[in-house]
């Protein structure tokens, strides 16, 4: 899989603001979130990890069904807004993080499932990305990632910090195994349709893909 190193980061704290004013954007992640608790069960057991959550629109669907949750992103402004939505809800198991994904920043751990919507176009590595939040699960954690199916550039307007058009489900399974992940497979999240920069209206699907790290074997550690 690769990526391109041409398009200018995008300024997240700039953003972050105006980030719920879109109802596509908000509605996608009540997809995905309702995808994830369709194919992963959820339990007040569990810690899990979101990252680059953003404004927390995916966190905040889950929390109230896990144990707790660790909202990670590289934006501070991102992080600000999903801040105050915690302390305006009274949330006291949902707690935000500062991490450089694209770093080696650690993220904590460990946690039995990691969650992500719609960040992986945004990150120039992704297989190394992988790597580390395969290596902050539980043995038999879980990954669960959602992003848009290959798109072909055109479901961005402003394609500044963009550098992956989609993904080719077949070949991101590719970058899972690699990572150390097992069962890999993909359900369709959400689907919908929006103008492109052409000036006519296109569907685009986002994917769920789920992804399990090895259970730990005796004499194997």
């Amino acid at each position: 899989m690769t990526g391109s190193d041409g398009p200018p980061r995008r300024d997240f704290d700039r953003d972050a603001a105006f980030w719920d004013e879109k109802p596509d954007r908000v509605r996608m992640a009540g997809d995905v979130a309702s995808a994830i608790e369709r194919e992963i069960p959820l339990d007040r057991s569990m810690d899990v990890l979101d990252f680059g959550c953003g404004t927390g629109l995916l966190s905040l669907h889950l929390a109230p069904r896990i144990g707790t949750l660790t909202a990670v992103d590289g934006s501070r402004g991102m992080l600000d807004v999903l801040d105050g939505k915690i302390e305006r809800l009274g949330l006291t198991a949902v707690r935000t993080r500062l991490v450089d994904l694209e770093g080696d920043d650690p993220l904590g751990g460990p946690y039995h499932l990691a969650v992500s919507s719609m960040t992986l176009h945004h990150i120039v590595n992704v297989p190394s990305l992988l790597r580390r939040v395969q290596a902050a699960l539980h043995p038999g954690g879980r990954l669960a990632v959602a992003d848009l199916d290959r798109e072909g550039g055109r479901f961005h307007r402003d394609r500044q910090g963009v550098f992956h058009e989609g993904f080719e489900r077949r070949l991101l399974a590719g970058d899972l195994a690699a990572a150390g992940f097992v069962s890999v497979r993909a359900v369709t999240a959400s689907r919908l349709t929006k103008k492109t920069r052409e000036g006519d209206a296109a569907e685009f699907t986002v994917f769920l893909m789920i992804a399990d790290k090895p259970v730990e074997r005796e004499g194997t550690r």
